[in-house]
């Protein structure tokens, strides 16, 4: 018998990874967003398996002390699903972000680790941090956003999270006729803005008038972007040097973020003059540059990147550095034809499926001192440290830092070493 759209009670005992709270109903696990651990809960079940049962938790019959109100009207059952944990303070959602990365390692790769997710600088309500937002249009032309695990848009009239630089543009204030969808872009440090657009047709019709003035670029169906009015992307600096990201590409969304885990992985690898680094996924060069300061002119930094724009994009970003060689490939494949390289250090940022079993392997046998694993899924993380152990390298520290506030998104950074370095950076800090 199906319970979807049933109303049942329980008691929430546990956060799960993806936003969820989980529960049981007699021997059943239920998986429950807009709660929080310790609440009992009103939920209606919106998806049913042979194993667990989904729902939302339309009335709290026993608050949690962590609950405030959120601060966006549109979070809520039923409504938006950009957001996760807008009901929660921003301590304890840095701490359930903190628990479920725990779990993830404990139970995946077999690592026992407290962890402490780091509050970024600049953003001390949670809000305004989103420097890239994709709306939604729907068929009377007003951008929304989609609700959670659904393709329906809820119509908003702002984003709380997104940047200023986002909100300033309008894009839900205006229709957008025959538009699918529109991706807003602000960059963190400059005034640069972009919005790109992928019309419902093969013809790209009259685009409304924005409140602010912004590059206007268009989406083709495969990702493909082009250019119609203005810059292809936006200017970003950090530390010191400056960025040419394509509207359409990878950054860090975060204004702390880039700047933050640029440092932290110098931090972790610790590279040398004249060492040769590798940055794989390497997007439009943020580690490539930093890495290349670090070697300096005797060293060599090799970077991976499979997306042409931000391959275009690393290679102007980096042009001025002569020790720097950018790579269009596959990083799996790429690494087959490299099985005879050896790096010092490796940095890596793979999307969030990760890096794989075959990359992990191939990274390992070229006999790097230390490796940087940069991840936002600390399931797909664990996974890839449970290869790396079995490819010879350990885990020697681990940073998580709270680049996605109001959500269950966590960026983490894992540093190896091979077993024998890892066994004495450990009897050194146990000494």
């Amino acid at each position: 018998m199906t319970r979807v759209g049933n109303e049942i009670e329980l008691t929430v005992d546990d956060v799960a990874h993806g936003g969820w709270c989980v529960g049981r109903l007699d021997d059943q696990v239920v998986f429950v967003r807009h709660a929080l651990p310790g609440e009992r809960v009103r939920v209606r079940v919106t998806e049913q398996t042979t194993r667990f049962l989904r729902g939302e938790a339309i009335e709290v019959l026993t608050a949690s002390p962590d609950r405030v109100e959120a601060p966006c009207v549109f979070s809520g059952p039923g409504m938006c699903g950009g957001c996760d944990w807008q009901h929660a303070t921003l301590e304890s959602q840095r701490r359930m972000k903190a628990k479920v990365v725990s779990d993830q390692l404990s139970r995946i790769a077999g690592i026992d680790l407290d962890v402490e997710v780091e509050e970024l600088p600049g953003t001390p309500d949670g809000l305004g941090w989103r420097t890239r937002v994709r709306f939604s249009v729907d068929e009377d032309g007003h951008a929304g956003l989609r609700r959670h695990r659904s393709h329906d848009i809820e119509p908003v009239d702002r984003c709380l999270i997104a940047h200023p630089g986002v909100s300033e543009l309008g894009v839900t204030e205006v229709k957008w006729e025959g538009v699918k969808d529109v991706e807003a872009v602000a960059s963190a440090t400059r005034a640069d803005r972009a919005v790109v657009v992928t019309p419902t047709t093969a013809k790209l019709g009259v685009l409304p008038e924005l409140k602010a003035s912004s590059a206007v670029l268009r989406r083709f169906r495969g990702g493909r972007v082009q250019s119609v009015r203005g810059r292809k992307g936006v200017r970003e600096d950090v530390a010191g040097r400056e960025y040419r990201v394509g509207a359409g590409g990878f950054w860090q969304v975060h204004p702390a973020a880039a700047e933050t885990l640029s440092a932290a992985v110098l931090d972790g690898l610790e590279p040398r003059e004249g060492e040769t680094a590798l940055d794989l996924y390497c997007g439009a060069g943020l580690f490539t540059g930093a890495l290349a300061d670090a070697v300096g002119v005797e060293g060599r930094v090799m970077g991976v990147e499979n997306g042409e724009h931000a391959v275009r994009d690393a290679q102007y970003n980096l042009k001025d550095l002569p020790q720097v060689r950018i790579q269009r490939h596959d990083v799996a494949k790429q690494m087959r034809e490299w099985a005879d390289v050896r790096a010092d250090v490796v940095a890596l940022d793979p999307p969030r499926a990760g890096a794989g079993a075959e990359v992990v392997r191939k990274v390992a046998g070229m006999k790097p001192r230390r490796i940087a694993y940069v991840s936002c899924d600390p399931a797909t993380l664990a996974r890839d440290l449970a290869e790396f152990d079995r490819s010879g390298y350990r885990l020697v520290g681990l940073r998580a830092f709270d680049a996605f506030p109001m959500t269950h998104h966590v960026e983490c950074l894992a540093v190896l070493e091979p077993v024998r370095l890892a066994r004495r950076h450990r009897e050194a800090e146990q000494a």
